[in-house]
């Protein structure tokens, strides 16, 4: 059995606390650093990656993940499977701060401890990224590239199972409205839908989001501003839209600060971002829905 590490990097700091943490690696272990030079994103620069590696096994690390002393023991442990296996996750764990309930941002971070097949840190035996090609290229962000790709392995015929090797993942820092700019992973979701129907997110064992909801706030802050043109009696209309508008998005913004640390800062930031976001994330989506209505 022989192995490659991919690692695709935009050239990031953390990147040499990754390979800090590798270290002294045997020498038939192969490691292939990929540079995203153009800014293809990630599937491309992983797709190179294992098209040039030599392993029977391609491990993917991501350039922001710090492995444990004892990764790659432990992944020579994970790789001695069944034939039928086609990819091992290993376990991903994020520090939590001290002393406070997480930011929502943290929180997102948190989640990927029970993301299915993240390539954070995932192996794929060599013949099943032949079999379906590797990475979608379409797909240009770290989002969603990754369950796609398992799903079509899954399809193929092959398991993925879950391994015991463990890669720590810091919160990177953001600034403050980073939660605005990650709807645009809204638009890969409705590559999503074309590609896979209406039950794309049970197939690709995606959990459920708040796009329905996000489109009905949106749909009533629009109806409130038609209706507030409408003559006469009929503006009451307007009052009613705008009504359901300011409680989903109170509801919305309630969910979101009431596990973090309430702090003025998190609070504004939620309270601004928790207005900003439903038409953004609706924006996106049908923005990629145009996009990728011949797909």
């Amino acid at each position: 059995m022989s192995v490659s590490i991919v690692v695709p990097t935009l050239g990031r700091s953390t990147l040499r606390a990754l390979l800090d943490a590798l270290g002294s690696l045997p020498p038939e272990v192969e490691l292939l650093v990929v540079e995203d030079e153009g800014r293809h994103g990630p599937a491309a620069a992983r797709n190179r990656g294992w098209r040039s590696a030599s392993g029977d096994w391609v491990v993917f690390l991501d350039d922001d993940v710090v492995p444990a002393a004892d990764w790659y023991r432990r992944l020579l442990h994970d790789l001695d499977v069944a034939d039928d296996v086609g990819a091992v996750q290993g376990r991903i764990r994020v520090p939590r701060p001290h002393g406070r309930r997480p930011t929502d941002w943290e929180r997102a971070t948190i989640g990927l401890e029970d993301g299915a097949w993240l390539t954070a840190d995932i192996a794929y035996r060599r013949k099943a990224l032949d079999e379906v090609g590797g990475f979608d290229e379409r797909f240009p962000r770290a989002f969603r590239e990754d369950a796609e790709l398992a799903y079509r392995v899954r399809r193929a015929g092959w398991r993925l199972v879950r391994g015991g090797r463990t890669v720590t993942h810091p919160v990177r820092p953001e600034s403050r409205w980073v939660s605005l700019r990650t709807q645009r992973g809204n638009a890969d979701d409705a590559l999503l839908r074309r590609l896979y129907g209406p039950r794309w997110r049970r197939l690709l064992q995606i959990p459920p989001g708040r796009r329905g909801r996000h489109a009905l706030i949106t749909a009533a802050a629009a109806g409130a501003l038609a209706a507030a043109a409408l003559p006469g009696r009929r503006r009451w209309l307007s009052a009613v839209a705008l009504l359901g508008w300011a409680a989903g998005t109170a509801e919305f913004a309630a969910a979101r600060i009431a596990p973090g640390p309430r702090d003025p800062a998190e609070v504004a930031t939620m309270a601004v971002t928790s207005i900003l976001i439903p038409p953004l994330a609706v924006g996106h989506w049908l923005a990629g829905a145009w996009r990728w209505r011949a797909a």
